[in-house]
């Protein structure tokens, strides 16, 4: 049996994993009522319509093509964008029970070619190559602990000045 605290632990333990292994990802967001993921990313200027297009179009379509290569149904992929000052601000959504890590890492990699030097990303130079893969597998991990619990804390991680801080909405 999984107490409440445990919950939390993996959920939070989960946020951490995801932001500390992808520099990428500005901001994620969990959504207990949806059971939904949602990550932002930051370009650094303003993109175009066509540019956005393209983007959305991308990512909802490699995520389509992975679901169906797993043998899964998405029940939310959502990609969505806000514009802020000179920024883009795109939030990728994907519900906790058919997302695995291989599918983040595809996400971060798509966005990292399409935005190419645009991509806001925070340096992550004292990570080696073991300690990336031990943090995809704690992503994994926590990701699969998530599926079978019900967890009702809404989260909100972000990095600050190196460090990354979780917050309860």
């Amino acid at each position: 049996m999984v107490t409440g605290r445990e919950d939390v632990t993996d959920s939070v333990g989960l946020l951490i994993s995801i932001l500390v292994r992808y520099p990428e990802v500005a901001t994620i967001n969990f959504d207990p009522d949806r059971q939904v993921l949602k990550f932002n990313f930051i370009a650094s200027r303003v993109l175009n319509r066509r540019e956005l297009a393209v983007v959305k179009e991308r990512l909802l379509d490699s995520i389509e093509v992975f679901s169906m290569l797993q043998g899964k149904q998405t029940r939310v992929s959502l990609i969505g964008h806000q514009i802020c000052d000179h920024l883009t601000m795109i939030e990728v959504q994907r519900d906790v029970e058919t997302l695995v890590q291989e599918e983040i890492a595809l996400i971060v990699q798509l966005l990292r070619q399409l935005l190419d030097d645009n991509l806001v990303t925070e340096a992550n130079d004292s990570l080696f190559e073991e300690d990336l893969l031990i943090q995809e597998e704690i992503i994994e991990h926590m990701l699969d602990s998530m599926r079978v619990t019900a967890e009702d804390k809404h989260l909100f991680a972000f990095r600050e000045d190196g460090r990354v801080l979780v917050f309860n909405k």
